[in-house]
């Protein structure tokens, strides 16, 4: 069956066979992992997947590929489940338990780029239930999600995704591995959830509110950007603490400087 890909739903099909092979083993996959596919295609992957892994569930938001991939796994056994289901939409907790899913599964997709980040931060909010998320995504968003501190491509959702995640950049794909070739490269990252925060952090709305405030005016001095947020006299105390110079810039504060920040209430 010839599907073509739906511009409206930022469909790219995987067509890179060595690619698929590089995904594969970058998954590690066991006997009794459960994994969720998001973005099943024309199941090529999903195939693979169940070959080597307790389960798989493949969530296909397009109605027409739900309706081939349904067929084409018809009888292959209970190990492969296709669900005509939004990933934004999902309630992976009680999807779990309805699944009578008791460990922590690995999440896996080709996602959408235009909505990488409303993806990640859904799924993290199950990440108790996550073990790890291999996505694929734009080079340069992939490079703003493992960006260290001191550079331009870190910034409030580095450190969103470093708080609660291990992020790596596996490898990167070529744009022509796609069809159609969409106009960016893209990357194959791993988000490895964290048994434990990045740093210890007594009021995380707080945390992130100034963690945003201080991104939201990036090229003022941190002094500037958090004015009104952080009291004057936290702000020379960080300084003189972690030997900051006073005109820092906050694409040059960490993890551990943000949580300080936080802990003056």
């Amino acid at each position: 069956m010839r599907i073509q890909p739906k511009k409206s739903l930022g469909q790219n099909f995987l067509i890179d066979q060595n690619i698929r092979n590089k995904i594969i083993a970058s998954l590690d996959l066991k006997k009794n992992d459960v994994v969720l596919e998001i973005g099943s295609g024309k199941g090529e992957l999903t195939q693979v997947i169940a070959q080597r892994a307790n389960k798989v569930f493949g969530l296909e938001i397009d109605k027409r590929l739900y309706n081939f991939l349904t067929s084409e796994f018809a009888g292959t056994g209970p190990n492969t489940e296709i669900i005509n289901k939004d990933i934004l939409k999902l309630d992976l907790t009680k999807f779990l338990k309805e699944n009578k899913i008791k460990g922590r599964i690995k999440v896996f997709g080709n996602i959408p780029y235009y909505i990488s980040s409303p993806i990640i931060e859904h799924l993290l909010k199950f990440r108790d239930r996550i073990e790890a998320i291999f996505i694929t995504v734009q080079k340069e968003f992939a490079a703003r999600v493992a960006a260290l501190p001191g550079g331009k491509a870190y910034g409030s959702f580095s450190c969103f995704t470093q708080y609660y995640t291990c992020p790596r950049i596996i490898f990167n794909i070529g744009r022509n591995c796609f069809k159609p070739a969409p106009k960016v490269d893209s990357s194959f990252l791993e988000l490895k959830i964290r048994k434990e925060p990045a740093v210890c952090v007594k009021d995380e709305v707080l945390f992130f509110k100034i963690i945003r405030g201080a991104f939201n005016q990036r090229r003022k001095t941190l002094r500037n950007s958090l004015e009104g947020i952080i009291p004057a006299v936290v702000l020379n105390d960080l300084f003189a603490r972690f030997g900051i110079d006073r005109n820092i810039r906050p694409e040059n504060l960490t993890l551990e400087n943000f949580a300080f920040l936080s802990s003056y209430r």
